[in-house]
């Protein structure tokens, strides 16, 4: 069964060309975009786009399956079922498919989930290698359970700020906490590490060029310390300090602290904690 290829056709044959700012034309024999006007927008071949529709090519990158996600107008539901359409064409092994692959740690050593339990009611938590929240504090879990954060198992953090349409008014400053994220990932694919290239593949189909040319611009290191604006639904704009603490390498993880960097925001923090006012004092300088 070519699942990749119907995929293609019936989304080629649902977009109507001035959806895409082309001209209708003359008659057409089939509805929806011409092989040869999806394969100008995609940027490929005509020829090879026949082979992928006809199942004759099962292995297109990440890259080409973006364009062509890009050249539909797919949604981020649409851009998903491409993913696993040519996953299940290319008979490859998917991770986030198959519960049997080996995966990062998603949970922590006792020693750190000690230290979690005493930086109550701080907002902190840690993440694997792949950004997956994998322990967190109950201060954490009132900050960022409201904005959606917390919905999927396992929380992602990159997948939240970089799919989620929730996150772009989560984060006021999106671009710059995208950015973040980005160059955490660039900076963990340099491990050569299988999981974090399927990751990255993940996201260079179902975001597209707000993932890709952030991950094509000039590389940075991502920032170990900073200030971070958060639109809370319950206490309003929140303004969090937050420092990133490499675990043993081992471990693969970090731990995320956050504190409020000013007195508005300690008092947001406490509010939402039910606690006294100056439990959470702010960090300034």
């Amino acid at each position: 069964m070519n699942e990749l290829g119907a995929f293609l056709r019936a989304r080629r044959w649902a977009v109507a060309p001035a959806d895409v700012g082309l001209p209708a034309g003359g008659r057409r024999r089939t509805p929806g975009l011409r092989r040869a006007e999806l394969a100008t927008l995609a940027g490929i071949s005509v020829d090879y786009l026949v082979r992928l529709e006809q199942g004759r090519d099962r292995h297109p990158s990440a890259q080409i399956l973006a364009a062509l996600a890009d050249a539909l107008r797919l949604t981020v539901e649409d851009r998903a079922q491409l993913r696993l359409c040519a996953k299940i064409a290319d008979g490859g092994h998917d991770p986030l498919l198959c519960p049997s692959a080996t995966g990062p740690t998603r949970s922590v050593r006792p020693g750190v989930q000690a230290l979690l339990d005493r930086l109550e009611p701080a907002p902190a938590f840690v993440l694997n290698r792949l950004g997956d929240v994998v322990a967190f504090t109950a201060g954490y879990a009132r900050l960022t359970g409201p904005i959606g954060l917390l919905d999927t198992q396992p929380p992602n953090l990159a997948r939240f700020v970089l799919t989620d349409p929730r996150a772009r008014t989560a984060y006021p400053d999106w671009d710059r906490v995208a950015d973040q994220q980005v160059a955490i990932l660039r900076l963990e694919s340099f491990r050569s590490d299988w999981l974090v290239a399927e990751l990255v593949d993940e996201l260079t189909i179902t975001v597209g060029a707000a993932f890709t040319d952030r991950l094509a611009a000039p590389p940075s290191l991502p920032e170990r310390t900073g200030v971070e604006r958060l639109a809370h639904p319950e206490v309003g704009e929140l303004r969090l300090a937050y420092e990133i603490l490499e675990l043993p390498e081992a471990d693969a993880q970090r731990l995320v602290v956050h504190l409020p960097a000013d007195d508005a925001t300690s008092a947001g923090l406490d509010r939402l904690n039910g606690r006294r006012p100056g439990a959470l004092r702010a960090v300034t300088g």
